[in-house]
Parts: structure tokens; C-alpha cells; sequence
């Protein structure tokens, strides 16, 4: 059974606008710009060990959901143009 972009467990993925979701993941992965962004501040913690903190890891989690789903879509793409058949 063939599947089509537009249905399946992540066809909502392939219905948002390339363009929106690019847009809200830098927006989301950068905020706030000042001093430093949360995304940057919580993969150093992360590094360092020391991210430990339930609204730490779910701040970690809230900015980087966006970006996670912008690979996806964009691995989702790429896949299709390379499979064979």
C-alpha cells in the first residue's frame, strides 16, 4: 500500500507550509535573542552535565520542538525524492 504525503501517522507534518515552520523554529530556537538564547544556554548545560531541573529539560525540550520537526519534514522530503521506485 503506497502512502500518500497526506495521510499516515505524520501526514499533518507534510500539510505545514515549509516556509512557516522554518520561520517558527528560529524564531522559537533563538528566543529570548538577549542575552543568550535558551535553546544555546540549555544544550551547554546539557554538555556540562548540569541541566538537571524539570523546567530546565522541559525549556530544553519547548525550544528545540520546533527544529526537531523542521528535520523531520525536511528528512521526510529527501527520502521521498531518493527512494527508489
Amino acid at each position: 500500500m503506497a502512502e500518500n504525503s497526506s495521510s499516515g501517522l505524520l501526514g499533518w507534518l507534510d500539510r505545514i507550509p515549509l516556509g512557516l515552520l522554518t520561520i517558527g523554529a528560529v524564531l522559537l530556537g533563538l528566543a529570548p535573542f538577549l542575552p543568550e538564547p535558551h535553546l544555546w544556554e540549555k544544550l551547554k548545560m546539557l554538555a556540562a552535565g548540569t541541566l538537571k531541573r524539570p523546567i530546565d529539560i522541559f525549556d530544553l525540550a519547548m525550544h528545540a520542538s520546533l527544529l526537531l520537526l523542521l528535520g523531520l519534514k525536511l528528512f521526510r522530503q529527501w527520502n521521498r525524492r531518493h527512494r527508489p521506485g
